[in-house]
C-alpha cells in the first residue's frame, strides 16, 4: 500500500479526503475483515450504497460468508465469499471497512493490484493506518457511525435500506445499546434511523434474542467447562472443534458466548477459546472495564477495543488457555 503523505488534521478534512477518494475513481473493491460480524457487513453494504449514490461501481468481497442472520440487509447477497468463489484480480482502488489492520483483510488482499490505492475506514484503537487515505475515529461506537458522518458530510439523504444497515451496525457493536460506547451521538443516529422507518424492535429480537439450536447446545457445553482463576477475576470457557461438528454449529453460533464468562459478578476479564478446523485457537476477550483487553490481544498479534478484542494462536487449546489467562492475570496486576 502507498503510505499517506500529508494526513488531514481535522475530522472534517478526513471526511472530505475520504469522499474525494470515492469520487476520484470509477470502480472499487469493498472489503472487510475475515469472519465478518454485524458492523463489518453493515459497513460493507452502507459503503456500497454510498458509492452507488456517487455514481460509482463496486465489487463487495470478504474472506468468509455473510452470517445468515444478516441476510436481510440490502446488498448482503452481493458480497462475494472469496474462499468459495474465483473472481478477478487486479483491483486498484480498495475501500476497507472495520479492519483493525491490513492482515484482517485476509486472502482478499491477493486480489489487489500492485500499488493499489486504499481507503481505510475504521473505529478500532489498534488500527495501524494502513491506508493511502485513513478515516479513523476511535471514539466511534462502530464503523457505521463513521460512515453515517461521511454520508451526512456529503449531504446525501439516507433511504430505508441504508438506514437499516446503519442501525444494525450500531445495534450489534453496542450490544443492543448497553455497552459504554453508547454515546449521545449513537442514540441521536439511532433515533434518526427509527424515524426513517427502521423496525428497531424487530431487529433487536432477531439479532440479540433469538438463538439457533446449535447455539444453545454450544452454550450448554461451554458452561459445563466454565473455569475461574483463584481470585475469580478471570473466567474462561472453551469450545473444541469437535463440538462444532457434533452440534452442527457455525462460527456465528459462537456469537455472544464469551459474555457468559465476563458477566459473572466479580469477573474483570472473560475469555472464550475456540478451536478452528485448521488447528488454531481463536480467542475472544472481554473486559468489565478495568483491564485493556486490546493490549492483551495485541501482545498475541491481535487487536480490538479496550473492552472487546480478539487474537489467534497456533497450537492446542490447553496451551492457549495457559498463555492468555496468564497474560490476563498480569494485566490485572498492572
Amino acid at each position: 500500500m502507498t503510505a499517506e503523505h500529508t494526513p488531514p488534521v481535522s475530522y472534517s478534512e478526513k471526511l472530505e479526503a475520504a469522499l474525494a477518494f470515492m469520487r476520484d475513481g470509477e470502480r472499487y473493491l469493498v472489503v472487510s475483515h475475515v469472519q465478518p460480524d454485524g458492523d463489518a457487513i453493515s459497513s460493507t453494504v452502507v459503503t456500497y450504497w454510498l458509492l452507488r449514490q456517487l455514481g460509482k461501481q463496486a465489487v463487495l468481497m470478504n474472506e468468509g460468508a455473510v452470517p445468515s442472520r444478516l441476510g436481510y440487509l440490502a446488498f448482503a447477497s452481493s458480497i462475494i465469499n472469496d474462499s468459495e468463489e474465483s473472481v478477478q484480480t487486479g483491483f486498484d482502488r480498495i475501500i476497507a471497512v472495520d479492519c483493525a489492520d491490513f492482515r484482517r483483510i485476509g486472502l482478499v488482499a491477493e486480489r489487489f493490484a500492485e500499488g493499489a490505492q486504499l481507503l481505510n475506514i475504521d473505529h478500532h484503537p489498534t488500527n495501524d493506518h494502513f491506508g493511502t487515505v485513513n478515516l479513523i475515529r476511535t471514539d466511534a461506537a462502530a464503523t457505521v457511525e463513521i460512515l453515517y458522518d461521511l454520508i451526512e458530510h456529503a449531504g446525501i439523504e439516507l433511504d430505508l435500506d441504508a438506514a437499516t444497515a446503519v442501525y444494525t451496525g450500531l445495534l450489534t457493536d453496542t450490544g443492543g445499546f448497553r455497552y459504554s460506547n453508547t454515546t449521545p451521538r449513537v442514540m441521536h443516529i439511532a433515533s434518526a434511523m427509527l424515524a426513517l422507518g427502521v423496525p428497531g424492535h424487530e431487529l433487536a429480537d432477531h439479532l440479540l434474542e433469538r438463538m439457533t439450536k446449535p447455539q444453545l447446545l454450544l452454550l450448554q457445553r461451554g458452561l459445563n467447562r466454565l473455569s475461574f482463576t483463584d481470585d475469580n477475576k478471570v473466567a474462561w470457557l472453551y469450545v473444541p472443534y469437535a463440538d462444532m461438528q457434533e452440534t452442527g454449529a457455525t462460527g456465528e453460533d459462537l456469537e455472544g458466548l464469551v459474555n457468559y464468562a465476563r458477566n459473572v459478578e466479580g469477573v474483570e476479564i472473560g475469555l472464550l477459546f475456540k478451536e478452528t478446523e485448521n488447528g488454531q485457537v481463536k480467542v475472544s476477550l472481554r473486559s468489565s472495564g478495568k483491564a485493556d483487553v486490546a493490549a492483551i490481544a495485541k501482545s498475541f498479534g491481535g487487536g480490538g477495543h479496550v473492552r472487546a478484542a480478539g487474537c489467534r494462536l497456533d497450537g492446542a487449546i490447553a496451551d492457549a488457555v495457559t498463555l492468555v489467562v496468564g497474560a490476563a492475570r498480569e494485566a490485572l496486576k498492572a
